[in-house]
């Protein structure tokens, strides 16, 4: 009879757990007495039960499943089941909610190319949604070795059945079957929550505007993928900037939508990548305010770039929502005021029969070694000038790059060829399979940010530096060494988020060093002999000038 006061009945065991066995309990099931060899595909089990004593041998094992138990005549004790029925996303599933992804595959009918037989055993629903989700996280690797690491451990476990990792031609066909609609239903359900939960609890060291009536700053910028050079990518995405579409690649054309503070992704429409880039991005704002209505909050202001949407989209969305946008020296402005006491004056804004009454902050910007000052006009619909100063929305501003281009730079670091044309940056051949693996990729990476949030959360704040004692931000941690635990914690089947989020929040980001960089060189060039003069990094505070007064 066992010595421990509770039964082991009693005790929840889950993957991921560490158990201790006394190594003179271990035995083989084999009726034969025979040891077990590598052959065989039975495992060990426990002949008895004790207390284990200080200096006794035992056996640390790692819980890698917990299954119905399938005995042989010989004795042999397998699985019931299979990989694809057990594995998950470890921490990721935490951010999707429980069940999450076996919700959404019992709800997704397969299309009209069906599986059978031995590829329903060897993938199913729930697994190969998690699959499209890990393949846009891992770069340059092929399908065969995105499904062993999503197997892990599991691939280890004598099963009934032997299973091995399905071909890539299983998996496109499962792929071609799921269509794009049960990642979209996963992109939703991640990138909503995500939403709910900032106007909820917000984020740590959030970036706001404004002491009576605070607001929150997203931002939100368009952006190019390269796909797949195949008829049917070409004829549906078109390219950029060539007339007869001689392009290298077709492209898709994206418009997240983050927030400033922690670079979490709230949406983001995609289409084609458009002969013009205005017209494109300016189609896919529309899209986000018919699609997204509850992003356009009045708590919130939104940074744009100089990719002007047009006064009647400016006034839709500032009907909702606050907007503090620039705008290029083309852009005419009536203005109807004296200069306010913040160095601002209110101007109109006109355009395709829409006039709307504006707010407009004129400065420069310089920086050290930087021979001519950067000229910025914006324009905003925050008329109290007490309430929003000139030179704080003018700070402000500089917060998109942080929500825009550092955002996009770190969400691309896991697709294939994400720097300068070198080759297509997503895996999919047509149109649909596009869709699916972009809606795969703003999952993965909205649930990567939950992660990296939920570890700034629990962090410590530092004990020296110019951070010590203060909150630690999200933006102090690193999204590329949260992206390897999150990988590593799915390969190793870790069951505890606590031990990843603390990891995570061990390594620190050195932030607020004044980093300029032509804005040509946002990425460099991966040729040797490409000259390094664009990608030359200026370390220096950037100095703004209103008025002929630094602000």
């Amino acid at each position: 009879m066992s010595s421990y006061p509770v039964p082991a009945a009693a005790v929840p065991v889950s993957a991921g757990m560490i158990v201790a066995v006394p190594l003179g309990l271990l035995a083989s099931p084999l009726k034969d007495g025979r040891d077990l060899g590598d052959g065989d595909r039975s495992a060990l089990v426990v002949g008895g039960t004790g207390r284990v004593r200080t200096h006794d041998g035992v056996v640390f094992c790692k819980v890698v499943v917990v299954a119905e138990a399938q005995v042989r005549r010989d004795g042999q004790v397998r699985a019931k089941g299979s990989p694809v029925h057990h594995a998950t996303l470890g921490p990721l599933e935490e951010k999707a909610g429980p069940g999450a992804a076996g919700g959404i595959a019992g709800r997704a009918p397969l299309g009209a190319r069906f599986v059978k037989g031995e590829r329903e055993r060897l993938l199913a629903r729930a697994f190969m949604i998690r699959v499209i989700v890990l393949m846009t996280l891992m770069p340059d690797a092929r399908v065969q070795d995105v499904i062993a690491a999503l197997a892990g451990d599991l691939a280890l476990v004598p099963w009934a059945r032997p299973w091995r990792p399905a071909s890539a031609r299983a998996a496109g066909d499962w792929r071609n079957a799921l269509g794009p609609v049960p990642l979209e239903e996963l992109r939703d359900l991640v990138l909503g929550s995500a939403w709910r939960e900032h106007q909820e609890t917000g984020c740590p060291g959030a970036v706001t505007i404004g002491k009576a009536r605070p607001l929150k700053a997203g931002s939100l910028d368009g952006t190019l993928l390269r796909v797949p050079d195949t008829p049917a990518n070409r004829a549906f995405f078109g390219s950029v900037g060539t007339g007869d579409d001689t392009s290298p690649f077709p492209q898709a054309r994206a418009l997240p939508m983050t927030c400033c503070s922690c670079r979490a992704l709230f949406a983001m429409p995609h289409g084609p990548a458009g002969t013009d880039k205005a017209a494109a991005e300016q189609k896919l704002l529309d899209e986000a305010m018919a699609c997204f209505p509850a992003l356009l909050d009045p708590g919130w202001i939104w940074l744009m770039d100089r990719n002007y949407h047009g006064a009647p989209r400016l006034a839709r969305m500032i009907a909702s929502t606050h907007v503090l946008a620039r705008l290029k020296s083309d852009i005419p402005l009536k203005r109807t005021s004296q200069i306010l006491p913040d160095c601002s004056y209110r101007a109109e804004l006109s355009g395709d029969g829409v006039t709307i009454t504006v707010r407009v902050i004129e400065y420069w910007v310089t920086v050290e070694g930087q021979d001519v000052p950067e000229m910025f006009c914006l324009v905003t619909d925050l008329m109290d000038w007490e309430e929003y100063p000139g030179p704080e929305l003018a700070a402000l501003y500089a917060w998109r790059w942080d929500g825009s281009e550092t955002a996009l730079r770190e969400a691309k670091a896991p697709l294939r060829g994400a720097g300068p044309g070198t080759g297509p940056m997503l895996r999919s051949g047509s149109p649909g399979l596009v869709r699916q693996e972009i809606a795969a990729w703003a999952a993965g990476t909205g649930m990567t940010r939950g992660v990296l949030l939920d570890a700034a959360r629990a962090a410590v704040p530092a004990r020296r530096g110019r951070r010590a004692g203060l909150t630690v931000r999200p933006r102090d941690l690193s999204f590329a060494r949260a992206l390897r635990a999150v990988l590593s914690a799915i390969r190793l089947g870790h069951g505890c988020y606590q031990a990843v989020t603390s990891g995570i929040a061990g390594y620190r980001n050195v932030t607020g060093r004044g980093r300029h960089r032509a804005r040509k060189s946002k990425s460099p060039s991966p040729f040797p002999h490409a000259s390094v003069k664009d990608t030359v990094t200026r370390t220096a505070p950037a100095v703004i000038t209103m008025a002929n007064t630094p602000a």
